[in-house]
């Protein structure tokens, strides 16, 4: 496994990257101390008077700051003292963490270490911002630290949803001193692009190997300085599947020098065999894969001394006597003190594919991952288990369970930053004036036109959503409507194959709220719209709490007090190999040289 020599420091905060097009910005958090550091820079001169001066008008400002908390409505006062509680921590604060170690949908996760620092990527289809990057000290507590993929390729092609398409399961490794991740656009071929920082800016995707089919890349260079990439194929586009085939690349990892050897076929024993990640040790070459498909697969490991083979097989983790389905597709780790680990996800339906931290050693050259090992080798996924040995080496003393802050990746957003929260993705490229982040404590959407071809909202870009964070959950935001035109709409929408939502509507007699459900939305079908009421203001609270099975109870307030439901339950579904989600829109059917808009104060997930 690869020890590079990197600062922990360097890498553990965001760097500065913008988003061409979008006016979006991901900085360091420093960057943002520049206001806060502004006065400062004032030097006030020692006399009476101007303390004087000072004390004059500081006092109706505190006078007017008593006054204003103490009419702020209890429910936001009680929401404000819950931000801090998370949906799901899979850190049990005693030494052992629970399963899953994430649970959102970050699918065909890919995990590294890099000195004490580990770096998780994973797939993200046609969601804007792409590859996520998260970031562990400890391989239970992880935090978003940036995206690869600001806008992505074919960029007129992705300025529309192309849900299911785009970013497939991807690959991270760090080779002379560069963070490298190659991923698969199914319809287009294998890109890479690579960066000094996990965290940005990272470079503009460079197509590695055009072609049809080719899915879920992963390099390797060997120690002979020679380097080889492998990859699998999707039936859908290829027409032909269930093998691994690795090719000859060169050294910088930007083209493919043959037309590739099949190392496996799992045709039979293995069908559906994809998503391999290549590795070396001790003179044997390894590739792990999933096999069996996405909801009730298994992991199998391969093993052989020469790089094209013959490789011997072995079954290595299955669902056993757990209720831990389809255990498999992800990445093994050591610790700097040379423990391995074994990363994957498992599927949820709704929640998305959810990962799992799972113990791993080895015995006779092959890897024992899990627990209760039948007389194969094959493992089951544990529950809950000691947190990872994060000892400085093999001969150093043992720190099972070291403490390091609880996280998880982010979820609230109060807006009060200039950059937009890591957690946010779009349904396409964003055009220019989608959004606006202010410095006065609001994100704002302007509304944007329907699509032509418009459906339902399944065809809409604009859609501004983050991922289901828990089994249960309760996310809640205020929001401000400032239409301009009849039919200018703002929502707050719980979004899959088939959808809800709450939103207020710019009518002819004022403005109108409403519950809207969508059932196989990706199918074509209408919406089912409710009107409930004409409101006096455009300032309304929307919430929803999610149950076990995603079952989800929206409502609405107009004083964030008392809540009123909206309409009967809706389950949320998964969207097109993703999870539910949950976020806000603003559209308009009325094109104008000008927009409404909407101003969201904040957005709130709790338990």
């Amino acid at each position: 496994m690869n020890d590079g020599k990197v600062s922990s420091k360097k890498y553990a905060v965001g760097s500065r990257q913008k988003q061409v097009g979008s006016r979006q910005f991901y900085k360091r958090n420093e960057d943002c101390k520049k206001f806060n550091g502004y006065s400062s820079k004032i030097k006030f001169r020692k006399s009476h008077s101007i303390i004087h001066a000072c004390i004059h008008v500081a006092l109706p400002l505190i006078t007017f700051f008593l006054f204003f908390t103490s009419v702020l409505p209890a429910q936001e006062i009680k929401n404000k003292s819950k931000m801090a509680v998370e949906a799901w921590v899979p850190d049990l604060e005693n030494g052992k963490y629970k399963n899953p170690i994430i649970y959102a949908d970050y699918s065909d996760p890919d995990v590294i270490r890099v000195g004490d620092d580990f770096y998780l990527v994973a797939s993200s289809f046609d969601q804007v911002p792409g590859l996520p990057i998260l970031h562990s000290r400890d391989l239970v507590n992880w935090t978003i630290i940036g995206h690869a993929l600001l806008r992505q390729p074919p960029f007129d092609v992705y300025s529309k949803t192309q849900h299911g398409n785009g970013v497939w399961a991807p690959s991270i490794r760090y080779h002379k001193g560069e963070f490298y991740i190659y991923y698969p656009d199914v319809d287009y071929g294998i890109y890479m692009v690579k960066a000094k920082n996990p965290a940005g800016p990272w470079s503009v995707p460079f197509l590695v190997q055009e072609g049809k089919g080719l899915e879920d890349p992963c390099p390797l260079w060997d120690t002979d300085g020679k380097a080889y990439l492998i990859h699998a194929y999707a039936g859908s586009r290829a027409g032909s599947k269930s093998i691994l085939v690795i090719n000859k690349m060169n050294p910088e990892g930007t083209k493919l020098l043959d037309q590739g050897v099949i190392v496996y076929d799992g045709h039979g024993i293995d069908p559906t065999v994809e998503g391999p990640k290549l590795y070396k040790r001790d003179g044997y070459y390894y590739i792990f894969a999933p096999a069996g498909g996405v909801a009730e697969g298994w992991q199998i490991v391969l093993r052989s001394k020469y790089i094209y083979g013959p490789y011997e097989r072995r079954e290595v983790l299955a669902k056993g006597k757990t209720d831990i389905n389809g255990p498999h597709q992800g990445a093994w780790v050591e610790t700097k003190s040379g423990r391995s680990w074994f990363i994957h996800f498992q599927d949820r339906g709704p929640y998305g594919r959810v990962d799992l931290l799972e113990p791993m050693k080895w015995k006779d050259n092959w890897p024992l991952i899990g627990i209760n090992q039948n007389s194969e080798g094959v493992g089951e996924p544990v529950l809950t288990y000691s947190k990872p040995d994060v000892s400085p080496s093999k001969d150093g003393p043992r720190q099972v369970g070291k403490t390091y802050p609880v996280q998880v990746p982010q979820t609230s957003d109060e807006f009060n930053s200039v950059e937009l929260g890591p957690q946010w993705q779009w349904q396409a490229n964003p055009g220019a004036t989608w959004v606006f982040t202010s410095g006065y404590g609001y994100l704002r959407l302007y509304a944007q036109m329907l699509p032509k071809d418009y459906k339902n909202y399944w065809d809409v870009p604009n859609i501004l959503t983050q991922k289901f964070p828990a089994e249960k959950f309760t996310a809640t935001t205020k929001l401000t409507f400032k239409p301009l035109s009849i039919g200018d709409k703002v929502g707050f929408i719980v979004m899959g194959a088939s959808y809800a939502y709450l939103s207020l509507t710019n009518k002819e007699d004022g403005i109108h709220l409403a519950y809207t459900t969508c059932l196989n939305a990706d199918k074509g079908k209408a919406e089912d719209e409710h009107e409930i009421k004409k409101l006096d203001s455009g300032t309304i609270y929307f919430k929803v709490n999610v149950d076990s099975g995603a079952v989800c109870h929206l409502s609405y307030s107009t004083n964030g007090k008392n809540f009123v439901a909206a309409g009967e339950p809706f389950s949320a579904v998964a969207g097109r190999w993703i999870g539910a989600k949950v976020g806000m829109f603003c559209t308009k059917t009325v094109k104008t040289n000008d927009s409404g808009f909407a101003d969201f104060d904040w957005f709130r997930i709790t338990q």
